[in-house]
């Protein structure tokens, strides 16, 4: 326990800053723009989460291979599984930037935008689209960092541009008067910042891992090692941002004030589980180096320690979300917006009792991530988001139910997702 908490602090360090992106525009658009500000730009936040799960799980699964390569201490093997990685997510970047601007109209369609907002949303996304190149740098650095155990420096980045962020988005949106494409500027500039600052570390610091050697070389089957891993990891990603995304839709179509709640208390929930999420993330790369080295003892007592360490910590936010829910919500909207505050506090008072659930979900994914099952955290995937998506649009659709159903249909995921994952985990165990 004390190993992989020790490395994933400064990962949820790290991910509870990179929030302060997203946290920051909605604090300051609120409070200085207004609701429908708020509510356009909460809308264009599920969508960029969206994009960036895509960079995210190529990322995060070729994390996997490097922790893996690292563990077998196979030096070639790692460095051409980096050189592999940064072209396969670079050319995936790119064509993901020229599709995004191409088709912004199709995309505010999809979201069902509210008429009154189609202008707002453009105008942030016609900026923020320009950042998901930064997204890519950090990203990618950052999960070489931490496969080699190092998760301070990311964590160090991310605290100057998070800093960053928040001093622009008060200069653009509240001292030049730049509006949602204040925002989104601030947010984009940050974020060049912590991904071009890292990559520039890394080749200091680390020069051997990234300087060209004879013998390495762009091979086919390191791209195709790559691809495996992180196409499943980047399908996991996608497949679950996907769904919020279709949720996302359909708490549009409730109109402004129901918008502008979700777009408050969504930044809320992620704040809040958050820190599980990381420690899902840096239980995987603990369970990948032990893989990678042999180690099954020590994977087994690494379970046993994580599913307390998750559990607990989502209890104890569930209590303090539950209880200061309503002075979360007027953090971000002002207190006159009693409409839009009491739909926030109802949100998370349903979904915010369950984050223990997640809690497990995140440490499964991470589990068979890491022992090369990649393909049964997609299941899990599905399984959580699918059920959410269907009960969303089916519960909210009965008149006695409305928007609450879309609100409960979160937790019912988590847990027949969690069901299934520690079903298939006893069963793989009882035949082993």
């Amino acid at each position: 326990m004390k190993t992989m908490l020790r490395f994933a602090i400064p990962m949820i360090l790290g991910d509870l800053l990179q929030q302060c992106y997203n946290i920051a525009d909605t604090l300051i658009v609120g409070r200085f723009l207004g609701a429908d500000a708020l509510a356009a730009v909460g809308s264009a936040f599920s969508l960029m989460t969206f994009l960036t799960s895509v960079i995210l799980g190529l990322a995060m699964g070729s994390g996997t291979v490097f922790s893996i390569r690292y563990g077998q201490k196979d030096k070639v093997g790692l460095k051409e599984g980096i050189l592999a990685s940064f072209t396969l997510l670079g050319i995936v970047t790119v064509i993901m930037n020229i599709l995004v601007f191409a088709g912004i109209d199709w995309i505010l369609w999809f979201l069902r935008t509210p008429e009154e907002l189609v202008i707002l949303m453009k105008e942030y996304l016609a900026v923020i689209f320009a950042g998901l190149i930064g997204i890519f740098l950090y990203n990618f650095f950052a999960s070489l960092l931490r496969s080699l155990g190092n998760s301070v420096i990311p964590l160090a980045f991310l605290a100057l541009s998070a800093g960053l962020n928040i001093v622009l988005d008060l200069w653009f949106v509240a001292g030049l008067d730049r509006g949602v494409a204040g925002a989104a500027e601030a947010t984009v500039i940050s974020q060049y910042v912590s991904g071009v600052g890292i990559a520039i570390y890394t080749r200091i610091r680390f020069p051997h891992l990234l300087r060209k050697e004879a013998g390495v070389c762009l091979r086919l089957n390191r791209v195709k090692e790559i691809t495996g891993f992180s196409a499943l990891t980047c399908l996991q990603q996608s497949i679950m941002n996907l769904g919020i995304l279709a949720v996302q839709g359909l708490v549009n179509s409730f109109g402004t004030t129901i918008m502008a709640a979700f777009a408050a208390a969504v930044k809320i929930d992620a704040f809040a589980y958050l820190p599980v999420q990381d420690f899902g993330n840096a239980f995987s790369i603990f369970i990948a180096q032990n893989f990678g080295a042999g180690q099954d003892e020590r994977i087994r007592k690494g379970i046993r320690a994580a599913v307390i360490t998750s559990v607990s910590f989502g209890l104890v936010i569930s209590l303090l979300v539950f209880v200061f829910a309503k002075p979360l919500m007027t953090m971000f909207i002002d207190s006159g917006e009693t409409a839009v505050i009491s739909e926030g506090v109802r949100y998370l008072r349903i979904e915010g009792v369950f984050y223990a659930l997640i809690g497990i979900l995140f440490l499964l994914y991470g589990l068979y991530r890491a022992l090369g099952k990649p393909g049964m955290s997609v299941v899990l995937t599905i399984m959580s988001l699918g059920t959410r998506v269907a009960l969303a649009y089916a519960l909210s659709a009965v008149p006695a139910i409305g928007v609450v159903g879309i609100w409960w249909s979160v937790p019912i995921g988590w847990f027949l997702a969690d069901a299934l994952g520690i079903g298939y985990y006893f069963v793989r165990q009882n035949r082993c």
